[in-house]
């Protein structure tokens, strides 16, 4: 097995994802997983995929690299450790989703991830859009955590709701199996 993690930084602009997947095809690989996701202007993609087995993570790098010819692509390429995280699907960890919405101060996704990685949550999954101002449905951060059976999780939801009423944040913590079947089309 030849799994590769491919990260691609850029100024976005149209065509970004049909040139990486084109590439990624014609060198043999099979894409596996793909995120993507635009901030404000910048591009940022993140592709798994299974490789040939001779072909070298190098390779696939400058190939990326030079089919971008001076359209301002940032790839690397690398392959993953592959000892298992918590958070992967494994069948022993349950996904919370935690969303805090209120007004935007510095240091807040600092404040909840320490006490996120405190108790030992692993953060599969966080976007943060802050608007600035005092509105408090402008600025929302939402975290998908993975506790396993090691982890306090009422401990850990006690300390995030206690900050969260210290920096005056709503605050929402929900399994993610409620919130899928709540919110079912």
């Amino acid at each position: 097995m030849n799994k590769l993690v491919i990260t691609v930084l850029a100024k976005d602009r149209p065509g970004i994802i049909a040139q990486v997947t084109t590439d990624l095809f014609e060198l043999g690989c099979n894409l596996e997983n793909v995120n993507q996701m635009i901030l404000q202007d910048q591009f940022a993609g993140f592709f798994i995929v299974e490789a040939p087995q001779d072909l070298d993570p190098d390779v696939v790098e400058e190939r990326l690299n030079t089919a971008s010819d001076g359209n301002g692509l940032t790839v690397y390429v690398h392959r993953p450790d592959s000892r298992r995280l918590p958070g992967s699907d494994d069948g022993q960890t349950d996904i919370f989703l935690i969303t805090t919405i209120g007004p935007d101060q510095k240091g807040l996704v600092s404040r909840f991830s320490t006490i996120i990685a405190r108790f030992h949550g692993n953060i599969v999954n966080l976007k943060a859009v802050f608007k600035g101002g005092t509105d408090p449905n402008a600025n929302v951060m939402s975290y998908q955590v993975a506790v396993t059976k090691e982890v306090d999780a009422p401990a850990m939801f006690a300390a995030l709701r206690e900050k969260a009423k210290e920096l005056a944040l709503d605050i929402r913590i929900q399994h993610k199996n409620i919130f899928d079947a709540i919110n079912k089309i």
